[in-house]
């Protein structure tokens, strides 16, 4: 038999695949409700998260390319197999619950393309595309992380791209036409002219610190690394493209949303497709709305698809590492971690079957959420304690990149990071003046509990863990 040569993901795949973990145009609505102001909370994002994110995962990334652990390789170089196991677990446990929100925000687009958006608030109807698409998702990673790319790359250039194109497109056209910009007409409660936040108001302050997630991810392709052909210099040019394609989607679509629909009239609660439907509208163009429909859903899925084969990738390391028992660490022909997106799938069918039994899904799901966000940025305070840890312990490693500065710099940059990360996470404890789960002292216990349940779990896992449980690198 002669042996096929081996396929390798391109710059651009791996680039398009973070784009696809990071991006989503459900953010753009939120941000432009806040006028003038959306500016400087995109620019705060960038500078103290995306920025110093996309910088040190570059770093690590090219310093362990021929590693499929990502988080948890850096993290175990830098601090023990503990810790290591400790951040990957984090990273895939506030993924899993997640999958069901961003999910449901999908189901609402479809229910535009059925022409019954009612449907959105229907929980049979969430439940049934949360369980429907995610399996779908599972099957397609299933086949390779080949196919995985391909089909993730092509749902976010036609779910999340095309339709931001098309938002920017239309923003365009309206200042072309010489009607009113109502970003500068729109009366403005922020200070500095509406340009910054009011500071003085603790939900402003919690607004930023979600703002912040909104950029999360870039770390995530980091298992992928290795299916590179030449990893150490091509993942830091994958982040640093990526970089500014998120930049350039979340700035100019934010802005074309602004500039088109008054503030008051952009609703939070329905999401982008009623963005989109004020935007259609006013061009004459209404008869499209279906069709956006279905491409931000092609991109909500996009999203997922990016995601599945990511953390769970990572916890299969910590498997063949001897971390898991080994029923984690089988994989089938392809070498995709089978068992564990079968465990993961089965999580996010049990709580996407949530909405059939609770009226309150939107407020449980969004405690739900708290919990595992705060459990995510507990990540990330490793990951860059990580990154400026291995300049002092490893200072030999070959790094292909580098964070610019020196020592100097990885302190200035990740400590950037990780002062954002810190403030996100004691904000992560406020709770939204939109959310009623029995008042501050409740929520604030339930993401407190979720904190250190999950941590605790983690690390009573990873102290029962065996000898025999190491797969045999023949294996």
């Amino acid at each position: 038999m002669i042996a096929q040569p081996r396929k390798f993901l391109s710059v651009l795949a791996i680039s398009l695949m973070t784009v696809a973990a990071v991006v989503s145009l459900r953010g753009l609505p939120m941000l432009a409700k806040e006028g003038l102001a959306m500016l400087f909370y995109i620019g705060f994002s960038t500078i103290f998260f995306l920025l110093p994110a996309s910088f040190v995962a570059a770093e690590l990334g090219s310093a362990f390319s021929n590693s499929k652990g990502g988080v948890y390789t850096w993290v175990k170089a830098a601090f023990g197999a503990r810790w290591g196991f400790l951040a990957i677990w984090l990273q895939w446990i506030q993924n899993v619950v997640w999958y069901p929100v961003t999910l449901a925000f999908a189901a609402g687009s479809i229910a535009y393309l059925l022409f019954e958006p009612a449907l959105a608030d229907a929980g049979w109807y969430n439940a049934f595309i949360i369980i429907a698409v995610y399996w779908l998702s599972t099957l397609l990673t299933l086949r390779g992380v080949h196919i995985q790319a391909k089909v993730t790359n092509w749902l976010l250039i036609r779910g999340t791209i095309l339709p931001g194109a098309i938002i920017i497109g239309l923003g365009i056209a309206w200042i072309a036409g010489g009607n009113p910009v109502q970003l500068l007409t729109a009366k403005s409660s922020a200070a500095a002219g509406g340009f910054l936040p009011d500071f003085t108001s603790l939900s402003s302050l919690s607004f930023l610190a979600g703002i912040l997630l909104l950029f999360a991810g870039v770390e995530v392709q980091a298992v992928h690394a290795s299916e590179m052909k030449n990893p150490q210099s091509g993942f830091a040019r994958a982040m640093f493209l990526a970089l500014a394609i998120i930049i350039v989607l979340f700035t100019l679509g934010t802005l074309a949303v602004a500039v088109v629909v008054p503030a008051s009239e952009i609703s939070l609660a329905a999401g982008l497709m009623q963005a989109f439907q004020s935007l259609l509208k006013r061009f004459g163009l209404e008869a499209l709305l279906p069709v956006m429909g279905l491409l931000t859903a092609m991109g909500a899925v996009g999203g997922v698809m990016a995601w599945i084969g990511g953390p769970s990738r990572g916890l299969l390391q910590t498997a063949q590492d001897g971390d898991l028992p080994p029923f984690f660490s089988r994989t089938n022909r392809h070498g995709i971690q089978r068992n564990i997106l079968l465990i993961q799938g089965s999580i996010v069918t049990l709580l996407a079957s949530l909405y059939l039994i609770m009226s309150n899904v939107s407020a449980a799901m969004y405690a739900i959420s708290a919990m595992t966000i705060s459990l995510y940025l507990v990540m990330y305070v490793l990951m860059y304690a990580a990154a400026i840890r291995l300049r002092y312990s490893r200072p030999d490693l070959e790094r292909k990149y580098r964070v610019p500065g020196g020592l100097a710099g990885m302190w200035i940059i990740a400590g950037i990071g990780l002062l954002a990360v810190l403030f996100s996470l004691v904000l992560s404890f406020v709770p939204p003046n939109v959310l009623q789960m029995g008042g501050p002292a409740t929520y604030v216990s339930m993401v407190a509990t979720g904190l250190i349940v999950f941590i605790g779990i983690a690390l009573l896992i990873f102290s029962r863990r065996k000898p025999n449980w190491v797969r045999p690198p023949s294996d």
